[in-house]
């Protein structure tokens, strides 16, 4: 079941090398979603039979609102899942910690994108233990990776200590067709692949499943590690890429965010959230007739064939042959 994402504000309290939306999030005003949308997107959802919803940003929390617009949800029955860096006010986290601690994570979940200590400062970093302490036990890791000497060892030991759910989510930053961003090039993805491996003992030792978010080609692995991964993950095991629909402050919605600057539609065009999929995912199969996969081999691979692998993240696709599209889905 698709789990959409709304944007609830564009400013972020980070500036992560690999932002999908970096200099877009810099420059927005915190300001955000309306009373009046947020109602309309979740009366939508509902029709569309979709009880399930992710709140972004920028960082969600910076939102004036952000509590009470959990509550709301929550009021509603959906499940909420809440994409964090969790840096925020002192305030704000124990606003949080007073109205929305006490759900269980069937009802109310975070998912804490976390930096290496590297590149992020002291202060940041002791307001993310600061969240922790409250809300680790309904949390997940997310760590983006956009370098092919990333480290993972930071990410169990802070699951460990503060006592996490255990299961890291991966994302790989991917390029933005037509803007300049850190991300893995396609020849260096197999090295990356590599990387991940290597930490796949620790993982299993500690009990912790590795999921992928999208655009990870599964030809990057050997046999051997794809069955390690299935073991991780109990035979759940993720190779696809497709719509993952955002929705913004603004009513526009978009693929994903590496296409968050191509082809908005507003909201108000559709009638239901299977139309926003449908409409995204033909335009994505008229990209992948063009260019299979983010390699050439893509074309004739069987495991994309039989739809166990898409080929990898359509922005790689769109960055690497943007003269020989002509789909319409870059404008």
């Amino acid at each position: 079941m698709l789990m959409p994402n709304i944007l609830l504000t564009e400013k972020c309290v980070r500036s992560c090398p690999y932002c999908f939306a970096k200099q877009h999030m810099e420059d927005s005003e915190v300001t955000g979603i309306t009373w009046d949308n947020l109602m309309y997107i979740v009366d939508f959802l509902e029709l569309s039979g979709q009880k399930k919803v992710s709140l972004l940003g920028g960082e969600p929390t910076l939102h004036p609102r952000f509590v009470d617009f959990t509550l709301y949800l929550l009021e509603r029955s959906f499940h909420v899942n809440i994409f964090t860096s969790g840096i925020m006010s002192e305030s704000r986290l124990w606003q949080c910690r007073d109205f929305l601690s006490k759900y269980p994570h069937e009802r109310l979940s975070f998912t804490c994108n976390l930096n290496h200590p590297s590149i992020s400062a002291p202060a940041e970093t002791s307001r993310v233990e600061a969240f922790l302490e409250i809300f680790g036990p309904v949390s997940v890791l997310s760590f983006n990776v956009y370098t092919v000497d990333f480290d993972m060892n930071f990410l169990v030991e802070t699951i460990d200590r503060f006592n996490m759910r255990r299961h890291i989510r991966i994302g790989l930053a991917h390029p933005i067709p037509g803007e300049i961003n850190r991300f893995i090039p396609a020849a260096d993805l197999k090295k990356m692949a590599g990387r991940l491996s290597g930490f796949f003992d620790l993982l299993e030792k500690s009990e912790i499943s590795p999921g992928f978010d999208c655009g990870m080609p599964m030809c990057l692995f050997s046999d051997a590690d794809i069955g390690r991964l299935f073991k991780l993950n109990q035979g759940m095991v993720n190779f696809g890429c497709g719509p993952a629909i955002d929705i913004g402050p603004d009513m526009m919605v978009w693929a994903c965010f590496p296409l968050s600057n191509v082809n908005k539609r507003s909201l108000y065009e559709f009638n239901n959230l299977q139309e926003i999929d449908s409409y995204y995912k033909e335009l994505h199969a008229s990209v992948r007739k063009v260019k299979g996969g983010v390699f050439d081999v893509c074309d004739d691979c069987q495991w994309r064939k039989k739809e166990l692998c898409r080929g990898g993240c359509i922005a790689h696709i769109m960055n690497q042959v943007p003269d020989k599209i002509n789909t319409g889905i870059i404008s």
